[in-house]
């Protein structure tokens, strides 16, 4: 098939360039999704915000990104990916300067939302367009450096944070993407091709509404499964998350432009890598979600300290994600994703045993490093897969999926690993309230403060300095207790995902035959023309 073996060795003019252009458009939606969580104590002390309201600050960008991504995927498929990619990284300046001067939480909180639609604009087509400009073995290399830095990337947003936190207020963090956005937007519009295997099918509309509300409801319920008295909005967001899912599937079905192709969904190679990738990535968020307040919360870390613990995942992400490209090629993906699990699951179970009040850092460095190395190892295939699995007029689908990976997972298990923490440590207070010998002395609004988050018990121990010994502690204890909740259902997850891959991912010679067979079942869908 002369198609065929064109596309085989296809790669862009200039492709170093075009690819760090690419790759500097998703680190802007990769920074900013990242540098919420050193900043986390700070918020709460300015604002004096529950630990429900940091949980949204921290997965509101996510949240803005996973709902709108599917839909501003097709868009770009359809109108053009380079002008979404532009419009994206100039969105997100304004999206960044209100959330630096917020001067509320809930503000902070739609600012993050915005921030992370302007992401569902760039960072979908950054992906969609290695797809379509690289093919064959340098495809899967090129998604490698795509996947390890990008990761490695959002890993440093920590530690950049954590040096603007010591000299400066806490809405600096949401600045520090500002210049590399202005250098993205400039290589994007220098560099990046225009209207590479774009379609010309109407996007469907009403389809991605409905996957709005569907992604957006799902991630909100999660977000305050936990909190006390929200048995109505739950209620809500369940009934939304149904109809809204429930529509969209019958949409899909029968509309003749489906904004996401169900059949191609169905294909064994894809879904699994699809629900692969978001225990991956979702386990990476959730571990730096935690663990960034656990560092400053009860090992006393610095923010500066706290970011640069993140390093060592940074590190093994870049160094493992060429070797990752290797694997997959050689042994094949389901090989290399189980690898990856492996190291995951190691990660969270250091977390669980060794991370506890007085813990040493080469304990908190092992942690990230085995959690970094787990997910460069797994991130290449989770993608490769995805867009081997889909033809190439619907590789927004696949990139769109690439980035629910991230985006969804990374909500998702954040929003778990929120409201465990939140449950767990409310939970573990309120029982050393009730031992306490001073029970009796603790009013209702004094127990609902202690028991709301860590920065509300720190300022209640500084209002009382005769109990503040007793009430840090107590406040330490019981941020553990929470966070070993978060972390046992880390290791849940992750046993799942391996158990999925497993039993359902294809080995390495039944792998390639299906994706062949997907080839030639879209090939003959199109017409060979198609394909040249």
């Amino acid at each position: 098939m002369t198609g065929t073996s064109k596309a085989s060795s296809a790669a862009p003019k200039r492709a170093g360039l075009v690819l760090a252009a690419l790759i500097l458009g998703a680190a802007v939606a990769n920074l900013n999704l990242a540098v919420a969580n050193v900043a986390l104590p700070s918020i709460g002390k300015a604002f004096d915000s529950s630990q429900t309201s940091l949980n949204m600050v921290a997965v509101g960008y996510s949240l803005g990104l996973a709902a709108s991504v599917l839909y501003l995927g097709a868009v770009g498929d359809r109108y053009g990916r380079k002008l979404m990619l532009m419009l994206g990284i100039a969105l997100s300046i304004p999206a960044c300067l209100l959330a630096a001067y917020a001067p509320s939480d809930t503000v902070l909180i739609i600012a993050r939302i915005f921030g992370g639609v302007s992401a569902g604009m760039a960072y979908p087509t950054t992906l969609a367009l290695v797809a379509a400009l690289w093919s064959g073995p340098g495809r899967t290399r090129t998604i490698a450096l795509w996947s390890a830095l990008g990761g490695a990337i959002s890993s440093l947003g920590p530690l950049m944070s954590g040096a603007l936190l010591e000299h400066f207020w806490w809405g600096s963090v949401f600045l520090v993407t500002l210049p590399l956005a202005v250098v993205a937007l400039v290589m994007a519009v220098v560099f990046v091709p225009a209207h590479v295997n774009e379609g010309s099918e109407p996007v469907d509309n009403l389809g991605g509404v409905l996957s709005v509300l569907m992604i957006g409801a799902l991630v909100v319920g999660i977000n305050f499964a936990a909190v006390p008295g929200s048995t109505t909005l739950l209620i809500g967001m369940g009934v939304i998350v149904l109809a809204a899912g429930g529509a969209f599937v019958l949409r899909q079905r029968r509309t003749d432009n489906p904004l996401y192709d169900l059949d191609v969904a169905a294909r064994r190679i894809f879904w699994v890598a699809a629900l692969a990738g978001i225990i991956v990535f979702g386990s990476l968020m959730g571990a730096m979600f935690i663990g960034q307040q656990f560092l400053q919360n009860v090992l006393d870390y610095s923010t500066l300290e706290a970011g640069t613990s993140i390093i060592p995942a940074a590190v093994m992400m870049v160094l493992i994600a060429p070797r990752s490209a290797l694997l997959v090629e050689s042994h094949g993906a389901r090989f290399t994703l189980l690898v990856g699990y492996v190291f995951v699951l190691l990660g969270f179970l250091t977390m669980l045993l060794l991370w506890k009040e007085g813990s040493a850092y080469w304990q908190v460095a092992l942690a990230y490093a085995l959690v970094g190395t787990g997910v460069g190892f797994a991130g290449t295939p989770a993608s490769h897969s995805l867009t081997g699995a889909v033809p190439v007029r619907r590789v927004g689908m696949a990139s769109g999926t690439a980035d629910l990976q991230r985006d969804l997972g990374g909500a998702v298990m954040q929003s778990i690993f929120g409201a465990l923490l939140v449950a767990g440590y409310a939970s573990s207070f309120t029982s050393a309230i009730g031992d306490s010998s001073d029970a009796s002395k603790v009013s209702d609004s004094t127990e609902a403060a202690l028991t709301k988050s860590f920065d509300s018990a720190a300022a209640v121990a500084q209002q009382n300095p005769e109990y503040a010994s007793q009430i840090t502690a107590a406040a330490k204890e019981s941020f553990l207790a929470g966070d070993h909740w978060a972390y046992t259902a880390g290791i849940v997850a992750v046993l799942l995902g391996a158990a999925l891959v497993a039993t359902m991912f294809p080995g390495k010679e039944r792998e390639q035959e299906l994706l062949a067979a997907y080839q030639s079942e879209d090939q003959a869908e199109l017409g060979p023309a198609s394909w040249d």
